[in-house]
């Protein structure tokens, strides 16, 4: 079809041109100075991002689903005992990864549409007298349900216990679109990929990590080899690898650090709720039904709409696809064929919102779904309109 695709999903985002330019480079020797200083400068440009003054930068050619893997096997040891909030697929995958190493988890189930309960969090750690728990797991924004956990409330309720266990959070779909602050809220490990917020290509598995992690990791005693992050930070500090690095998507990371710093961090921010609100306003104005219940725990980077019983979203999905060359987000885990998420994070703008809103109201028509067309757009445009 002529004119671009619409890519809705809650990531991989579209690569604006500017980075797609930057990673057009020729390649350079990973063992040059040349790559030395762009390695020093994605390390601190990602210090920003993740906003620590004190923490540690480690990058993988990898994936978000690595990270997992690395900051476990970098802090805990077989037969270790963990808290994981599971409120969603990723959530889940996240504890299975830990599982996967013989790691006790204990579980905090949640239902979907709901985030980490802080409550419940302190009481479990208060109940562990022994602290016999070494870690607690929370993803930050569940991309499955579009819900953004309260983690300063998280640590604020480990520290309230006096609780010395390490705090590992997922920021896969949060990082530079929704406020995250490593080293305010206490954070230990916190870890990405590139194909969200920083609006790269995914093939990257970034983590921040605190003193205390990287003092946990002497004491971990889970198998470790490519996921061993002491040799990267080591090589790092004199701009090398201990391996062929990912040198293609370290340029576009460079790029993608200038443009976010060009926009302010905190207009990112601001950008991403506008957005996010706007989208809202028009799912509701529809008459349809947000996964997330509690509006303080709304995600500023998807929104999971629930259709009426009786409609497939699996089905709305592909023909969005069919016809429009729309892509959304797929229902996953429990709610598989009941919702569809909408992306709005990454470089988008109001027209690339109102553009995605208006296929998804045509395709709510198509597939039946009894809706007045333009009432979700009229929404939107109302809201951008009075909020500048």
């Amino acid at each position: 079809m002529p004119g671009r695709p619409y890519l809705q999903i809650p990531g991989p985002t579209l690569v604006p041109e500017r980075i797609v330019r930057a990673m057009s480079q020729p390649v350079i020797d990973h063992r040059g100075p040349k790559f030395a200083a762009l390695v020093e400068a994605c390390l601190e440009g990602l210090k920003g991002v993740f906003q620590t003054a004190r923490g540690h930068i480690v990058l993988y050619p990898g994936s978000g689903t690595g990270a997992w893997e690395a900051a476990i096997v970098n802090t805990l040891s077989p037969g270790d005992r963990v808290l994981a909030v599971v409120n969603g697929h990723f959530s889940t995958g996240f504890a299975r990864t830990a599982e996967a190493y013989g790691i006790e988890v204990d579980k905090i189930e949640v239902d979907y549409g709901a985030g980490a309960p802080a409550g419940e969090i302190e009481r479990r750690l208060r109940a562990d007298g022994g602290h016999q728990l070494s870690a607690v797991l929370v993803v930050h924004n569940e991309t499955s349900t579009g819900v953004t956990s309260n983690v300063a409330a998280v640590r604020t309720a480990m520290d309230r216990v006096k609780h010395p266990a390490l705090l590992l959070v997922d920021t896969v779909s949060s990082l530079a679109s929704i406020d995250f602050r490593l080293d305010e809220w206490g954070v230990d490990v916190a870890l990405t990929g590139p194909q969200k917020g920083l609006m790269l290509p995914p093939g990257m598995a970034i983590l921040a990590i605190s003193e205390k992690a990287l003092g946990a990791s002497d004491k971990a005693r889970c198998p470790r080899a490519y996921w061993d992050w002491k040799p990267v930070i080591e090589r790092n500090r004199r701009g090398e690898y201990p391996y062929t690095p990912a040198t293609v998507l370290l340029f576009g990371l460079e790029e993608a650090l200038k443009m976010l710093n060009e926009e302010g961090l905190q207009n990112v921010f601001a950008r991403h709720a506008r957005l996010a609100e706007a989208c809202r306003r028009a799912v509701r104005a529809l008459g349809l039904e947000i996964l997330c219940r509690n509006p303080a725990e709304h995600s500023n980077t998807l929104t999971a709409v629930v259709l009426p019983p009786g409609f497939d979203s699996d089905e709305l999905i592909r023909r969005a696809y069919r016809r429009l060359e729309l892509s959304l987000g797929v229902g996953l885990g429990a709610v598989k064929g009941k919702v569809f998420r909408i992306g709005h994070l990454g470089s988008l703008n109001e027209l690339d919102l109102l553009g995605g809103l208006a296929g998804v109201e045509m395709m709510l028509k198509a597939v039946g779904v009894p809706v007045k067309l333009g009432a979700g757009l009229a929404a939107a445009q109302e809201f951008l309109l009075t909020k500048p």
